[in-house]
């Protein structure tokens, strides 16, 4: 790698250099506005950067590139190990930084209800509007509570959002309370996972509002996320659902399975922005485990050149 040091216009000494990923300009950068040197220093000299008296040392920015460049090495090693460990082809690719301004999100073409727009209902829809290349993994119900699903994802460093059925959670909330700890958010997928078109106003209300207060007695907080069961819902389902503090429905693009993936559009090929679903399902239900289910997933997304993102940090 080439540095370059000039100085500002204030005299400030910056180094600058190129790299595949960007990432040492910013260190510097960072590094730099937090200790500026300053000064003038004879040619092929380096600046005197002692402290003055009562001050704190700061380091040095080529000292702190070299430590900044250790760091990403030293992670970057660790999800390489970890990746072998759990049998990935590669390491996950690392997500951008979530985006500065956050799209617009809107119900999909086609599935927008009566009165969408008019009455501000939240809004279906099955991909992020993004040019980015990351797709958003969510998974739902909450069956199967396999504990070396937890450590995989916590080593691997892979975001994701859960949609959580009461019926199927209450036997083990600290399951999903580890989850959360984790920074996982969990949202509602209603209380008994019926199909709500064919429930009365009062009925699908119920079980949205229900689930809310599930959610906020035992995780501590009442979701604004919310998937309708099967994906199926009605014009009642979008007014219940604003009633009881909803603000967006996510459904889903593609979903992902132990043996094979399923996919809304005829192309059979993931898109930036899309949701992919699958389920807390374990041996019972499928001829694998959640363990293998990620790993299909993961190493689809990861050859095709997709990071995983966080749902939230797109709403």
């Amino acid at each position: 790698m080439r540095l370059v040091v000039q100085n500002d216009k204030n005299g400030a000494r910056w180094r600058r250099g190129a790299t595949r990923s960007g990432l040492v300009a910013l260190a510097v950068a960072t590094v730099v506005s937090g200790g500026v040197v300053s000064g003038c220093t004879a040619p092929g000299k380096s600046p005197d950067v002692r402290p003055a008296p009562g001050q704190q040392h700061h380091q040095a920015p080529a000292e702190a590139l070299d430590s900044y460049a250790s760091r990403l090495r030293a992670s970057h090693a660790a999800l390489v190990a970890a990746a072998k460990r759990w049998g990935l082809d590669a390491a996950p690719l690392t997500p951008p930084p979530p985006p500065a301004r956050k799209p617009r999100i809107t119900a999909r073409a086609g599935f927008e209800v009566h009165d969408q727009e008019e009455l501000n209902l939240p809004p279906v829809f099955t991909t992020i509007p993004t040019k980015q290349k990351v797709v958003f993994l969510t998974i739902d119900d909450g069956a199967e509570k396999d504990p070396a699903f937890l450590r995989m994802m916590s080593d691997l460093k892979i975001p994701y959002t859960a949609f959580l059925s009461n019926y199927l959670v209450e036997d083990d909330y600290g399951y999903f309370r580890k989850m959360q700890a984790k920074g996982v958010t969990l949202n509602n997928h209603t209380l008994t996972h019926p199909y709500l078109p064919g429930l009365s106003y009062e009925e699908q209300r119920d079980e949205i509002c229900g689930m809310q207060r599930i959610m906020r007695k035992q995780f501590g907080r009442t979701p604004t996320v919310f998937r309708p069961p099967y994906g199926n819902y009605n014009r009642d389902t979008l007014v219940a659902a604003k009633s009881c503090g909803i603000k967006y429905a996510p459904i889903w693009d593609e979903e992902v399975f132990v043996d094979h993936w399923e996919y809304r559009e005829d192309d059979q090929s993931l898109h930036p922005g899309d949701i992919v679903l699958t389920h807390f399902r374990g041996r019972d239900d499928w001829n694998g485990t959640m363990i293998d289910d990620m790993r299909r997933f993961l190493d689809k997304v990861t050859r095709e050149g997709y990071a995983v993102a966080r749902l939230e940090d797109y709403l």
